[in-house]
């Protein structure tokens, strides 16, 4: 029984091994997402393109300009002389924030009214904006407060200090919001779902295309002998694309890995008998190479997009939510990160490492039933 296996493992070892474009299927694209999520794919938002007009021309709108200007988050470009030229810049893509700064700016600042500070910002891209709005809040508050102070102070409460709340805040596991943080140990996650769904549907598909497939079943092997040996491989080259990205991951970006190797490998091998499943499954329901790959597509966009590799679960509608318990990948991802960056053990992954054994152990149920069926 076990030689059958043995046989026709090395089969396909030593077929993937010849086949240079599978060769370069297993090494190039983990590197390549690598290298795109660990230095493209970045959310810290700093350096934001800023255009201001200053129409008071002060030393109250100079210094408020300055604070913008020594900022790490503004980059002053532009200074327009128009509002039409400042529509233009922001149309153009040139700016993403404009700021406007009146005439009366000054002179309602030493009267102790309330001085307006006009905001424009491209909300084409969200995300940024919210963001960058955030920062120009913290510089408008904390310069009003040096006004209010000032002020109180000229009016004879020499010494006097503004009471209130002192925030002191402390950030864990990832205490520069660095993105590549984040991204890289989810590249490891996406390694380990795709790499074993491609491979696998691909290889039994063209064995269907080409006849062998029909050729081996008249061989006393049995059906679930074929469909270990078949997809054992790509789980091996699977797990060893998981720990070639970890190791880049961590020496080449420093993405510290904090928490036990071994619960890392264990959601990998359990992570892989999903992926295994899956596509065993699509090499059911595909009869060319051509609709296999197809088929990965459309399956493999929506599990990412409902992993929470890029969106957060939290902020989908509550019937998707839902829908995301289904998805191997969201556990997988909880696994990888947790690992990595806050040193989670089995004792607060334990119920992410059972729902992939089960998740697993259904979807290799599912398929090898189906497969046998496609076989008869």
């Amino acid at each position: 029984m076990f030689s059958r296996v043995r046989y026709l493992f090395v089969k396909e070892l030593i077929q993937v091994l010849r086949d240079k474009r599978l060769r370069i299927t297993l090494i190039l694209p983990p590197i390549f997402q690598l290298i795109v999520f660990g230095y493209a794919a970045n959310l810290d938002v700093k350096h934001i393109h800023t255009a201001i007009r200053d129409l008071d021309r002060s030393v109250d709108s100079r210094d408020l300009i300055d604070r913008f200007g020594s900022s790490k988050y503004f980059n002053i470009v532009f200074h327009p002389e128009t509002p039409r030229e400042m529509e233009n810049l922001i149309k153009k893509g040139d700016v993403v924030l404009g700021i406007e700064i009146p005439t009366d700016f000054s002179r309602k600042l030493k009267k102790g009214d309330t001085a307006a500070v006009q905001i424009i910002v491209d909300g084409t891209e969200s995300n940024t904006a919210m963001i960058a709005l955030g920062y120009v809040n913290r510089i408008l508050s904390e310069y009003s407060a040096d006004i209010l102070l000032k002020r109180i102070n000229r009016e004879g409460m020499i010494g006097f200090e503004e009471a209130g709340v002192e925030l002191h805040h402390r950030t864990w596991f990832n205490p520069n919001f660095e993105s590549r943080l984040f991204y890289v140990p989810g590249v490891i996650a996406s390694i380990a779902f795709l790499i074993p769904i491609i491979l696998t549907a691909q290889a039994i598909v063209r064995e269907r295309e080409i006849g062998t497939l029909e050729q081996i079943m008249v061989t006393p092997i049995r059906s679930w002998e074929l469909m270990v040996g078949k997809t054992l491989p790509f789980a091996m080259f699977g797990l060893l694309d998981v720990f070639m990205i970890a190791l880049i991951g961590v020496f080449w970006f420093e993405v510290p890995l904090r928490g036990n190797p071994f619960v890392l490998l264990l959601g990998a091998v359990l992570f892989l008998m999903s992926s295994v499943g899956i596509g065993l499954f699509i090499s059911t329901i595909s009869s060319t190479q051509q609709q296999a790959q197809i088929s990965t597509f459309f399956f493999t966009m929506p599990a990412f997009i409902l992993s929470g590799f890029a969106f957060p679960i939290e902020n989908m509608p509550e019937w998707i939510q839902y829908i995301t318990y289904t998805n191997p990948l969201r556990y997988f991802l909880v696994i990888v990160r947790g690992v990595f960056l806050k040193a989670n053990g089995l004792d607060i992954l334990w119920p992410q490492i059972l729902a992939l054994a089960v998740l697993g152990g259904l979807m290799i149920l599912l398929s090898s039933l189906r497969f046998q069926k496609r076989l008869k």
